[in-house]
């Protein structure tokens, strides 16, 4: 397909590896109900059932979370959250009383809720996929039909979907599902990122996948993008057998002995237990979010200290990096931002919400503070959404002032990348979060398939974002560490690390394998690569220039 720009739009490789499969299609749409009006007198049942079935459909969603762990088992939870949003339920039971029959109802909150989250754009706009999917599962279950279930594998599948729900991405097993194909989908999209974390090869953004017939065998190629059906013996014989993944096991170093910590990002104490299993050197990004999510009121001081104290316990004397709360935007926090904002994405979000009430920040420190003594440790803190030195100094101030001896903050923004001497300037480390950064320097919505080649990270003004940031860093002599998708990337990894990054922090399925990629590469080699990619016309362009740099020893 040819834009009217003259920008070809193609499948995006998300998650590597080559591998051959019978094709298995699912996710066939659910019938949007037919309009008729139901009979005053059983209107209440109406209500009645819908309410049943969203509280069923959140209860499953919820056995079935604690089943999984990791990111797997937090969107399951989300999802069931979304089932049972008042937002939801509420709006279908009203449109009960009105006459609508159950399904209807539903299907048009979901529609409003969806049409909400689509008007705000950015991270707001990932959760559209969620809140369909919960209307599907939802009218499925007032239907009385049987809910897909992809656990349930038996053999060797290329999972293929226009778009697939994280909710079932979770579910699937590495053993059956040997790769997913969407026609939606973007490099850092919830599928795209379990994907990686279960160590599945994946391609979205495949226009046309959905019309290739269940029971086809397929090439799929996770790293390049390709979707080949019915692939000839020679494309067969390019399979690399999928290698099961181990835990990391010594410490990040490149060929040459040059250090590189890799650590996990974490999102509770779980997490963390399941990131030391696999080997991490400690915890890049500790996202403190889902202690302040779903609740009416803010945690107090004790519970947040508990909460940060079980991450600390994990990693006894190594590196626990904790961001602060990083509400808004997707993850609205009632007491603490405002509905209805015209761009939540730019809007008042991260350590921007300080403005609005500080003292909700000054007690996460006291508790990260009260934490790090009962623990005896000394955890690294950074905030989100920096844009000016200001902000760095005054976040700096607030944490050293609650007894934070080692403060950070997160680049984010490109207006952060540019001012990254300045802000380096105040403060102990640097972080680089590459998911954000990517979006705001291409201005290109990270769900959006169409704009998918511009939120890659190999693009060349991302990769200079970054080196900016490293040099800033080297500059001042203070770490700089990269935690977005784009750390768990293997052949990505020497390039960011060439461009200045001193720890990358990822999933724990990716430790092992980026490990071995830096391992097999010299310093020398990677800054070659980093400048090699960043001198490049395109993110194409950069990959091949970086691995051309890498096959050239220095």
């Amino acid at each position: 397909m040819e834009s009217r720009t003259g920008t070809e739009a193609k499948p995006r490789g998300v998650s590597a590896g080559r591998v051959v499969g019978r094709v298995l299609q699912v996710g066939a749409p659910v019938v949007e109900p037919k309009s008729s009006v139901v009979p005053e007198p059983d209107r209440a049942a109406q209500a009645s059932q819908v309410r049943e079935a969203a509280a069923a459909v959140a209860a499953r969603l919820r056995d079935r979370a604690a089943t999984v762990t990791g990111a797997r088992a937090d969107v399951l939870a989300a999802t069931a959250t979304i089932a049972e949003d008042p937002m939801l339920v509420d709006d279908a039971v009203s449109r009960c009383a009105s006459g609508t029959a159950a399904d209807a109802a539903i299907w048009g909150a979901a529609e409003t809720v969806a049409s909400t989250f689509r008007s705000a754009g950015g991270l707001l706009a990932e959760r559209v996929t969620d809140v369909l999917d919960v209307r599907d599962r939802i009218v499925r279950e007032l239907r009385g039909e049987q809910e897909i279930v992809l656990a349930s594998l038996t053999e060797p599948t290329v999972v293929v979907a226009r778009d697939l729900a994280p909710a079932d991405t979770v579910e699937l097993d590495p053993a059956t599902c040997v790769a997913i194909v969407t026609e939606l989908g973007a490099p850092t999209s919830h599928t795209a990122i379990i994907a990686r974390e279960l160590g599945i090869p994946a391609v979205v953004g495949a226009s046309g996948a959905t019309a290739i017939p269940s029971g086809t065998p397929v090439l799929v190629d996770g790293t390049t993008g390709e979707v080949v059906p019915g692939p000839s013996d020679e494309q067969r014989a390019t399979v690399v057998p999928r290698a099961e993944r181990s835990p990391l096991n010594g410490p990040g170093v490149t060929r040459d002995g040059a250090r590189v910590r890799l650590l996990a990002n974490v999102a509770g104490a779980h997490d963390a237990q399941e990131a030391s299993r696999w080997g991490a050197e400690g915890v890049g990004l500790f996202r403190t979010e889902l202690s302040f999510l779903d609740r009416g009121i803010e945690p107090s001081v004790e519970e947040q200290a508990e909460t940060y104290l079980a991450v600390l316990r994990a990693f006894p004397g190594q590196r626990v990096v904790i961001r602060t709360l990083d509400a808004g935007s997707d993850k609205p926090v009632p007491y603490l931002t405002l509905p209805g904002e015209p761009n939540p994405a730019l809007g008042v979000r991260g350590f921007r919400t300080a403005r609005r009430d500080p003292d909700v920040l000054a007690r996460q420190l006291e508790a990260i503070s009260h934490a790090a003594m009962r623990a005896g440790e000394a955890p690294w803190v950074m905030a989100p959404m920096i844009a000016t030195r200001d902000e760095a100094a005054s976040f700096a101030s607030m944490a050293r002032g609650a007894g934070i001896e080692t403060v950070g903050v997160m680049i984010e923004t490109p207006a952060a990348a540019l001012l990254a001497d300045a802000i380096a300037a105040e403060v102990d480390f640097l972080s680089i979060g590459t998911n954000d950064l990517a979006q705001y320097v291409m201005a290109a919505d990270r769900q959006a398939t169409e704009l998918a080649d511009l939120g890659d990270p190999w693009q060349p003004a991302v990769l200079a974002m970054i080196a900016a940031v490293g040099r800033a860093g080297l500059a001042r002599g203070i770490p700089v560490g990269v935690c977005g998708e784009a750390a768990s990337t293997p052949d990505l990894a020497p390039v960011l690390v060439g461009a200045g990054a001193t720890s990358l922090s990822m999933a724990p399925r990716a430790l092992a394998p980026v490990a071995a990629a830096l391992a097999d590469v010299t310093l020398a080699e990677c800054r070659a690569a980093a400048d090699a990619a960043t001198s490049a016309d395109s993110s194409d362009d950069a990959r091949r220039s970086a691995a051309a740099a890498l096959r050239v020893r220095v």
